[in-house]
């Protein structure tokens, strides 16, 4: 017999237990960390601008040969474009639950490339970006100036030069966005009537910024070979890209044939100021840069969380005086509490499972079995999660908690079979052996039944399947453990623990026995009470069952033979189904009629 093996040998039971358990413990600081499982679809997101353009422009020249090039890319679900008044488009390719981000990513990339030829000088310039970005938002960090010492726009540059790339680089943040972004540009406003009176036009404007607004590498002096006599090499440097309006006021629009210069400030002003300013941020009313963090895909959100906070207070120790920043948007307070409670409510449940264990059985080793025998199947079931993918969230955790109610059923069983053995008896091995006889087969069977029924969930496709799959596997990778235990550890916990009712109490069941002798007679006269009322009521129900019974047949005996009609019954019928017919006994001509209607069965439907 398979347990007889593990009975004689408890060390070798307690091996693959130990395995289990070591193996969890590992896997379970390893789970990514989530309020719910991953049930919305990876997205890959295409950005880029256009500076100047409309959003009809924006759609013809940009987002037109990018979607061309990016539709029907592998895995892919759907797209959706966004083109607006400032230049700006964003495309996001959301994928199939499950594809491999990283894959995608490079995938998206590709067809991008393809498109780029075609697209626009300025926007190839400026760039194509293709990130990958979970569309949770997980927290929102504001940089805000209480004393209203900064505007928007230094709080949107601070932000940009000193936090975004901080942020950016920490461990599980997918993708950062600020929202209202403003970006230090030098603005060039043009005076129409200055440029028509002197014949200019703002493409000569711009030809003129584009030549003289350059950085210009001016070669060295003295670079070999050189002439004999040249004892030193010099770098040249010139000022390169102007940084300061007046540097931008003194640049040559158009000179004139007897020398005339006209510059830049003569045709319109410059100021340095936002590159954009048609969004606009605020916090509780007051100018504020706001920074969107987003998760990586299958990342520990309450991990991530920490070290972005933690990132945020080393970084403000550099701030200046009069800035400060805030986190009011933060889901991951939310998924810690729902996932103590869970915890909680794990640790009550397996409580509760002992009290049960010692209330009925009244011996603090019968109690034992079962809680050494469930952490094992629990813990062994978060090794079992990080193989398929799954992470710690609400649903797997609670699937966890509804299993400590059925792998308890195993050892239970194990240990209520052993002790009706103790009690007639039998020394503890030999109970177990017996025991393991009887019940081995149902504990088997059990464990194969529930898992059966929680394995159909795998096939339901969708967000439901998603729902689902993470919440039935859990229970019936739990349950399967359960019953490998109980085959293995738990009977030869039984043989071990288990003593015989005469023999010598230890110091912890005379403790027992003294503080709660009064209450286990108490529970117990009241348990006998209540099965003998139980017993009771079942016989009285039972015999009040079979009269019903037995007056009913007898009416209807006496209602078919009082007026001659037997039950309606159906007589089939090959060509068209079922004939309804009705039957009467003491008429002959009933009977006639009867029979010519069977005889022409085949013409009634």
């Amino acid at each position: 017999m398979f347990s007889r093996f593990f009975i004689d040998r408890p060390i070798l039971a307690s091996v693959p237990s130990i395995m289990i358990t070591l193996i969890g413990l590992v896997a379970v600081f390893t789970l990514p960390v989530a309020q719910y499982p991953e049930i919305t679809p990876p997205t890959i997101r295409v950005s880029c601008m256009y500076p100047g353009a409309s959003a009809q422009v924006v759609a013809e020249t940009v987002a037109a040969p990018i979607e061309q090039q990016v539709n029907g890319v592998e895995d892919m679900l759907y797209m959706l474009s966004q083109c607006s008044n400032d230049g700006t488009y964003q495309l996001t390719v959301t994928f199939k639950v499950g594809t491999n981000l990283n894959m995608a990513q490079v995938l998206v990339q590709n067809r991008v490339a393809l498109a780029m030829p075609i697209l626009p000088d300025v926007v190839k310039q400026i760039g194509v970006t293709t990130k990958k970005r979970s569309p949770d938002l997980m927290l929102m960090i504001h940089l805000i100036s209480p004393d209203g010492r900064y505007d928007q726009l230094y709080l949107s540059n601070y932000a940009m030069i000193q936090v975004f790339d901080e942020i950016s680089r920490v461990d599980g943040v997918g993708d950062v966005f600020i929202m209202g972004q403003r970006d230090y540009s030098m603005r060039v406003w043009l005076d129409p009537d200055r440029l028509t009176s002197l014949g200019m036009t703002a493409g000569d404007v711009i030809k003129a910024l584009r030549e003289q607004n350059v950085q210009v590498a001016a070669g060295q002096i003295g670079q070999q070979p050189a002439a004999r006599g040249v004892d030193f090499q010099y770098t040249m440097t010139t000022l390169g890209r102007l940084t300061e309006p007046e540097q931008f006021a003194e640049i040559v629009v158009k000179s004139g044939a007897e020398g005339q210069i006209i510059r830049l400030r003569d045709v319109g002003r410059i100021e340095l100021g936002a590159r954009n300013q048609d969004i606009n941020s605020y916090l509780d009313g007051q100018p504020a840069a706001g920074l969107a963090v987003f998760q990586l895909p299958g990342a520990n959100a309450l991990a991530t969380a920490d070290l972005v906070k933690e990132k945020m207070k080393e970084i403000s120790e550099r701030f200046p005086a009069g800035l400060e920043y805030r986190m009011y948007y933060d889901t991951t307070p939310y998924i810690s509490e729902s996932i103590r409670e869970v915890f909680h409510t794990l640790r009550d449940a397996v409580l509760l499972v002992a009290l049960v264990v010692l209330v009925f059985l009244q011996n603090w080793r019968s109690a034992v079995i079962p809680l050494i025998a469930v952490p094992v199947a629990i813990i062994g079931t978060f090794a079992a999660m990080a193989v398929m993918g799954f992470s710690l969230n609400t649903l797997s955790l609670f699937g966890l908690v509804l299993a400590i109610g059925i792998v308890v059923d195993d050892a239970i069983v194990v240990v209520e079979a052993t002790e009706h053995h103790i009690e007639q008896g039998m020394t503890p091995r030999a109970a177990a052996h017996q025991a393991m006889s009887e019940v081995s087969a149902p504990v088997i069977a059990i464990g194969l039944v529930l898992a059966s029924v929680f394995l159909p969930c795998v096939f339901i496709r969708g967000i439901s399947g998603q729902f689902f799959r993470q919440f039935a596997l859990t229970i019936a990778v739990s349950t399967v453990l359960s019953t490998l235990n109980s085959l293995t550890l738990s009977p030869a916990l039984c043989a071990i623990l288990l003593k015989q009712r005469h023999a010598h109490r230890d110091p912890l069941s005379w403790i027992i026995n003294v503080l709660l002798g009064w209450f286990f007679k108490l529970f117990n006269k009241t348990f006998d009470l209540s099965r003998a009322g139980y017993v009771q009521v079942v016989g009285k129900l039972l015999r009040v069952s079979v009269l019903v019974l037995v007056v009913y047949g007898g009416l209807l005996y006496l209602t078919v033979w009082s007026f001659g009609q037997l039950p309606t019954g159906f007589i089939p019928n090959q060509d068209q189904g079922y004939l309804f017919v009705v039957i009467q006994l003491p008429d002959s001509a009933s009977l006639e009629r009867t029979e010519e209607g069977m005889a022409h069965a085949d013409k009634i439907v």
